[in-house]
């Protein structure tokens, strides 16, 4: 028997999918197909195979080593695998050793910008079929698993800003090497500070309309390409998805947006906010409502006249709010998310709600009977995980729906309001989710504890570094 038959890795709509996936792999003469699974961060890992490989390992797995899920955003492997356990405390994972990328045959596409090349979306497990703990796809089918058990389906909607540059200087010397290496050398395609200006689209449009071409071609359900107010920023967003689409569609978007950008002579960036003059935060404002199963009806729809969301939704949304902090890690996961939150600012910086007010952290849009009535988070930076940001939304919500809580009055000045501010910093937000019972539980220890220190050794190698501000205060003062 195959790995995926002796395990029961597969549903008949997968079963489906891998047949449809051979004769598409046949009839387009495929000759390489990329099998990636998506971190701890959201970045897409994993090994090309030649067409007959990749088909041959649709069912039997391709290996890969454990050291992909010890790495920080340097890409340095920040646990000692070579220990007794690895740093994980798991024979498993101890010695680098190999575990299986099994791929989702739902998710295969053929890409658009890379010549005759599928792609394929992985699941990773140990040699006996259990999934790795900290394979965040797999952490985030657990939640949804949850709310399907109580009769439900969690809908994302995206709406992803990020920057868009003309490549200068793709900083390939022999000394631009490193961990990380130098970052590329870019110029504007607009200057910006024009808010949705027919003029600042057409400089731009150029550029945009390569990206998205491909992105439509991929099969992500783009809805609109928008000029964003900064300097070559723009805004994509997507129709609402159901379960693990969403999450899925975003790490593809990200990955697709950058190869595509970098092909074409341009360079795309996630990054919140990059250090080039003028420049504004990008942020990723994230949609979502809770279907019920059995009818589609929108379990956050208000029924009685005057209410924005039914007794479910007002319990989600005071889930949200009182577990604000201690997600914040997931929804802001790097040093650089931190510096948008600011007052005044169309960032967050406190954990409130209002009725489509753009200066809350939860914007509630709909009205009584609207079955698109659904609670916009606007905290989230681009670049973080999609998997564990949702996760941490439905726990949050579900758990504020069970017992009872009513959300506070909304806020009309969303920056005067008193109420829990948002983290300030990646290391205030990694101390709120470590000392938070709520997610140590719903996540278990082991999966905090992981994360946590990934994080701190991003913080670690930040705090060791002397920066610009410094040299500049003290260097000649002291």
């Amino acid at each position: 028997m195959t790995f995926v038959a002796r395990h029961a890795l597969w549903s008949d709509e997968q079963q489906e999918a891998a047949k449809r996936l051979r004769r598409i792999a046949e009839e387009q003469k495929l000759e390489t197909i990329r099998l990636s699974f998506p971190d701890q961060h959201g970045i897409l890992r994993g090994k090309t195979l030649v067409a007959s490989e990749a088909l041959a390992s649709l069912e039997s797995g391709c290996s890969i080593t454990t050291t992909m899920l010890a790495k920080d955003t340097s890409h340095r492997t920040v646990f000692p695998v070579f220990t007794s356990g690895g740093g994980f405390g798991m024979k498993e994972m101890e010695g680098a050793a190999d575990v299986l990328m099994v791929p989702d045959p739902t998710t295969f596409r053929v890409l658009p910008w890379a010549p005759n090349t599928g792609w394929l979306l992985c699941d990773i497990h140990f040699a006996d079929g259990r999934p790795i703990p900290f394979a965040t796809r797999h952490l985030f089918r657990k939640v949804l698993d949850q709310l399907a058990s109580r009769g439900y389906d969690f809908v994302a909607g995206l709406e992803v800003e990020f920057h868009l540059f003309k490549l200068d200087d793709a900083r390939m010397a022999p000394e631009d090497a490193g961990q990380p290496g130098q970052p590329p050398t870019v110029s504007l395609l607009s200057h910006g500070y024009q808010y949705l200006t027919e003029q600042r689209y057409d400089l731009m449009e150029p550029a945009l309309d390569i990206i998205r071409r491909d992105i439509i071609a991929l099969g992500l359900p783009l809805r609109s390409v928008e000029v964003e107010f900064g300097p070559s920023q723009c805004e994509f967003t997507f129709a609402p998805r159901k379960g693990l689409a969403g999450a899925d569609n975003m790490v593809l978007f990200r990955s697709a947006v950058k190869q595509i950008a970098r092909r074409h002579g341009y360079h795309a960036t996630f990054m919140c906010r990059p250090k080039l003059p003028n420049v504004f935060a990008s942020g990723w404002h994230l949609h979502q409502s809770i279907a019920a199963q059995e009818t589609g009806e929108n379990a956050f729809m208000a029924k009685e006249d005057g209410e924005p969301l039914s007794a479910f939704g007002r319990g989600y949304l005071a889930g949200l709010l009182q577990h604000a902090r201690a997600s914040t890690v997931f929804s802001t996961p790097t040093i650089n998310g931190y510096k948008r939150y600011r007052s005044y600012s169309l960032a967050p910086d406190r954990a409130i709600w209002g009725r489509d007010n753009r200066g809350v952290m939860i914007r509630v849009l709909g009205a009584t009977n609207d079955p698109a009535t659904r609670l916009e988070n606007r905290v989230g930076e681009p670049a973080a995980n999609p998997y564990l940001y949702m996760a941490s939304q439905i726990l949050s919500g579900l758990d504020g729906v069970d017992r009872k809580l009513d959300p506070p009055l909304s806020a009309d000045t969303p920056y005067e309001t008193k109420a829990d501010l948002l983290p300030k910093s990646l290391r205030e937000a990694v101390f709120a989710l470590h000392d938070d019972p709520f997610f140590r539980k719903e996540l278990g220890a082991a999966f905090v504890d992981y994360y946590v220190h990934i994080k701190n050794a991003e913080i670690d190698r930040f705090q060791a570094e002397v920066s610009d501000w410094e040299h500049r205060e003290y260097f000649e003062m002291f």
